[in-house]
């Protein structure tokens, strides 16, 4: 079984972890909220072994020596390297936690950024302070479930103006805007022929880019908002003959586009 992973918050855990001064054989004192759930919810003993993650691409292999005390030691530490292809989901906001449910399972299937987005359509209303905390603590869970060293970046909620503007700079930088819409015309074969092209400019010179996945709220995209986004360099789509919900659509283009992407090897 795969040890369980917890991440590391320097700026809220009472026991910061120098991550900086990181030795094999070192002990170190666990977070309270990480003593909290490794040892009295999931009840670890001395001797079992978990993984810290700083969700930077840091992961720390250690072992509870003292699990009343919360000390462990560390067995072992690396750093991951980010994908240089980048796979972003741009979620429209959507109500009974559709939207939620998205990027929960877009963080178990390997996103590397969300960004919310208040569709001309959305019902759902972002608050400032109190929507921001539910999503990062949506990433944070996932991130922890999936055991991944890299937490997904939540980004600014945006406009469909915003979003427009995203899709300008796609064009300008090289990147991928995938606007998934039911009246669209192009096929996802389309869609991976594009990806194919890409990561390979990405393998060529060595920089970075970014595939956006665009989802609608429940009403879906409006006529307009598509093609708008079209118009600025957008690729919309149709993904399969039936219409999925929103908490289902980006994940599972997110699928398709990890497996394009050789992710599933």
């Amino acid at each position: 079984m795969t040890d369980p992973l917890f991440l590391l918050h320097p700026e809220s855990d009472d026991a910061p972890v120098n991550t900086d001064a990181l030795r094999e054989g070192w002990n170190i004192t666990l977070p309270k909220a990480i003593r909290r759930h490794a040892i009295q919810a999931m009840r670890l003993q001395d001797g079992d072994t978990l993984q810290l993650s700083d969700g930077n691409g840091l992961r720390i292999h250690t072992t509870l020596v003292d699990a009343q005390q919360g000390q462990a030691q560390v067995n072992s530490f690396s750093k991951e390297e980010p994908p240089i292809t980048r796979l972003s989901l741009i979620q429209a906001l959507a109500k009974t936690g559709h939207d939620e449910q998205a990027i929960d399972m877009a963080t178990q299937i390997g996103v590397d950024q969300v960004i919310p987005w208040q569709a001309d359509r959305s019902i759902a209303k972002w608050k400032a302070g109190r929507t921001d905390r539910k999503w990062a603590q949506t990433l944070d869970a996932a991130t922890e479930q999936s055991r991944r060293a890299w937490r997904p970046q939540l980004g600014e909620c945006i406009s469909s103006k915003e979003l427009i503007a995203i899709c300008h700079r796609a064009m300008v930088f090289g990147d991928m805007v995938v606007v998934l819409h039911q009246d669209a015309t192009a096929n996802w074969n389309q869609i991976e022929q594009g990806v194919t092209r890409l990561e390979q400019r990405c393998l060529d010179d060595g920089r970075s880019r970014t595939i956006h996945v665009v989802v609608g709220p429940e009403g879906g995209i409006s006529d307009q908002e598509a093609h708008e986004f079209a118009k600025a360099g957008a690729l919309c789509t149709l993904l399969g003959h039936n219409i999925l919900r929103a908490s289902t659509a980006g994940p599972v283009a997110l699928s398709l586009l990890s497996r394009a992407l050789g992710r599933y090897a």
